[in-house]
């Protein structure tokens, strides 16, 4: 009844052109309507002196050098306090402030009444019905099938001794070593105590048995944040030349990066072809990012179109995570690919709302089916924690999606219905497909 009552609100203002109240009919239906959110980072619910939540990113960003963020992924802004009042009914203030306490106590408490349900409860504020969490590992509170998980995959494309990529930046200097270290946890986690000799053995007895591991423990799909590392210019790669480089160094040495690389090359198709095999999507984070020596340029979203157009991974759907922001022209190109979706996460929090409406606009006007809602959401603090994160982002995304999809039927490039159809497809039925979710 709600949706025919708005079909007709919408059909009338498409005689009249968009009236006001249309619009406003339009985001109403667009702010509630439960969604899916391909791309986050929730915290578990960790009881009061337990250790602090650990496995929310296999690349934390804390132990880079001082770097700067853009306005919009910084706390204390308007609209974070408009998310603390939504949220807890207080808004913060300045750290030690009369604000700040009343919020760290506000939050303090909901945690405490909701126990291993505080991450359900922010879901249900947000009107997300599914997260899917990109994470090392899921935890309290964080189970299907509201939270669904996203492992991350850059450890088993980086077997070998990696302190030459290591040294190439001050920022690599501090990620390539936690790289090693989920290596050698996903090592331990199959009773090994090192990696194969040979390359046939370390697909096999690690990459493969890692994936199906993951899969089994309800993993949908996994994660490369390969832009931090390295440019995404994933060439195709001798399996020859690629044994050889392993079997060199994998009782020791350093390889040099053209070998690397070529590694890196091949392994990831691999790692791609195994996922898709198990029905795993794979999101590949694309997006000016963060940290003094990050190369924007190496995360341009046209780098990927030799990877994902391999004919031998046409069973995986890949995932451009973040849109490639801001070079969304080049990711409506890759997008045009059957099996190569996009999100917003991130660009519903950097970006300027008329900039996302424009990008989500042009995208629905070319792959409708291709473009998908999601948050990113982190955890910041008590003053940004990431439902507040979360809050924050779903609005401006629900309020873009809505602007453009009004401006559209204003326009007559869609009807009224087409649109209600749009705004389900983006915060829903585009990722129940891309992740093969199944219907609900």
């Amino acid at each position: 009844m709600r949706t025919s009552r708005i079909l007709l609100t919408l059909a009338a203002a498409g005689c009249a052109g968009a009236r006001p109240s249309a619009d406003r009919d339009l985001a109403a239906y667009v702010d509630t309507l439960p969604a899916i959110d391909s791309h986050a980072h929730p915290m578990a619910a960790v009881a009061s002196g337990a250790p602090a939540d650990s496995d929310s990113d296999a690349l934390p960003l804390d132990g880079l050098p001082p770097f700067e963020l853009p306005l919009g992924l910084r706390g204390g802004t308007p609209r974070y306090r408009e998310a603390q009042r939504s949220l807890y009914g207080v808004a913060g203030g300045d750290s030690g402030s009369p604000g700040a306490t009343a919020l760290a106590r506000a939050r303090m408490e909901a945690m405490q009444k909701h126990g291993d349900q505080f991450p359900t409860w922010v879901l249900d504020q947000l009107h997300i019905e599914t997260m899917l969490a990109n994470r090392v590992a899921m935890g309290p509170g964080l189970a299907p099938p509201r939270f669904r998980w996203v492992s991350f995959a850059d450890a088993l494309m980086l077997p070998l001794d990696n302190r030459g990529e290591a040294s190439r930046t001050p920022d690599t200097k501090h990620l390539y070593p936690l790289e090693t270290k989920l290596l050698q946890r996903y090592l331990r986690d199959l009773g090994l105590s090192a990696i194969p000799r040979t390359l046939d053995r370390y697909q096999h007895d690690v990459v493969t048995a890692t994936l199906e591991r993951q899969h089994g423990a309800g993993a949908v799909a996994i994660k490369f944040e390969a832009a931090y590392l390295r440019p995404l210019d994933f060439d195709p790669a001798d399996s020859a030349a690629a044994s050889a480089i392993y079997q060199r160094y994998a009782a020791g040495g350093v390889p040099t990066r053209a070998e690397y690389k070529l590694l890196e090359d091949y392994l990831i198709r691999f790692i791609a072809r195994e996922a898709g095999r198990l029905g795993m999507a794979v999101q590949i984070h694309s997006a000016d990012g963060f940290g003094g020596s990050y190369s924007a340029v190496g995360a341009a979203p046209h780098l990927l179109e030799s990877l994902v157009s391999d004919s031998a991974l046409r069973n995986t759907n890949f995932v451009v995570v973040h849109g490639g922001w801001p070079r969304v022209a080049e990711t409506m190109s890759l997008v045009a690919k059957a099996n190569v979706y996009t999100d917003i996460s991130v660009m519903d929090q950097i970006a300027e709302p008329a900039a996302l409406s424009r990008a989500i606009r042009m995208w629905l006007g070319a792959w409708p089916e291709k473009v998908m809602f999601g948050t990113d959401v982190f955890d910041g603090g008590v003053e940004q924690g990431w439902e507040q994160v979360g809050w924050v982002a779903s609005h401006n995304a629900r309020r873009a999606l809505s602007d453009a999809l009004a401006g559209m039927v204003r326009d007559e490039e869609i009807s009224s219905s087409r649109a209600l159809e749009l705004a389900r497809m983006v915060l829903r039925d585009n990722a129940l497909k891309a992740y093969r979710l199944g219907a609900k």
